[in-house]
């Protein structure tokens, strides 16, 4: 290979790109874009698309207003956080609540945090920033660990470390979703609290659920009313058929000698009880019947 053309190969990638004005600025935007991650920018409104794996779906229109005012007056003072897209645009991680006000406010940029995240780390931020919330109900908390535990693909052990609960709490929370979908709205709307499902829970079978429910808004039992209900339905009291006296056990005496048979009499202390008789075949329950009816 010749000088020249040893030369040509070794500068052809510079000469390149300094011939070619588009290849020179995408490249000095790449290295702009690349230094932005992990620093706080103001971006336009309209450049950030929402989370779609976002699991907060219910926004309470008056506080997004009184937010929208304290953030005409005062501006955000905890940035929102997003994650690079293409051509310009991103996505949010976290804070639509702040971005939802932001936009009823007429605010055309907000502070933003960049910051890297592929799908499954996204999906974990926004379900750990949603259980963090003050507002939250508990079948939406129970729902999001849910998430966490089958999406994110995480242990008990390990949601209760990166959230900082206790791992019974978090099992405590994920057994409300074993109750009848009408319970767990009766939860979120506030008709009964975590106590009553907590309660409720203990009956497997939804129709009793729904039942004691409906009784629970009915009569305003308490959650200790409730357990007292679980626990007789789960456990139901026996009748005491121990009772003995003289007089049932001569007659049990007499029984058996007419029967020719095993002889049981079994009563509660009122005279309620029931006569147990003993046999072996069929013909020894003919025989029995017969002497019942007198006919031996």
């Amino acid at each position: 290979m010749g000088k020249s053309n040893r030369k040509q190969a070794l500068g052809r990638g510079l000469s390149a790109l300094l011939n070619d004005p588009k290849d020179l600025a995408k490249s000095i935007s790449e290295k702009k874009e690349s230094n932005i991650i992990g620093s706080i920018i103001n971006l336009p409104v309209s450049k950030i698309k929402t989370n779609p794996l976002q699991p907060r779906t219910n926004f309470n229109e008056e506080s997004l207003r009184e937010l929208s005012l304290s953030i005409r007056e005062l501006g955000i003072i905890q940035p929102v956080t997003v994650r690079k897209m293409k051509e310009g645009y991103y996505q949010l991680v976290s804070g639509e609540r702040r971005l939802k006000a932001s936009k009823i406010a007429g605010i055309d940029e907000i502070p933003a945090y960049i910051r890297l995240a592929n799908d499954s780390e996204l999906l974990e931020m926004a379900l750990v920033e949603n259980i963090q919330r003050e507002d939250l109900d508990p079948i939406e908390i129970a729902l999001s660990y849910q998430r966490l535990l089958v999406e994110i693909n995480l242990t008990q052990d390990q949601l209760s470390e990166r959230i900082g609960k206790k791992r019974s709490t978090i099992a405590n929370y994920i057994r409300l979703l074993k109750l009848d979908p009408i319970i767990q709205t009766g939860i979120r709307d506030k008709f009964v609290s975590m106590g009553h499902g907590r309660a409720l829970i203990n009956i497997q079978d939804l129709n009793i659920q729904v039942e004691l429910y409906k009784k629970i808004i009915k009569k305003r039992l308490s959650v200790r009313q409730v357990e007292k209900l679980v626990k007789e339905i789960k456990s139901p009291k026996t009748k005491s058929y121990n009772y003995t006296s003289p007089f049932l056990n001569q007659t049990a005496v007499e029984l058996k000698e007419i029967f020719k048979t095993s002889v049981s009499l079994i009563s509660n202390n009122k005279g309620k009880g029931y006569l147990k008789i003993v046999f072996d075949s069929q013909e020894r329950l003919q025989d029995i019947l017969n002497k019942i009816k007198g006919e031996s």
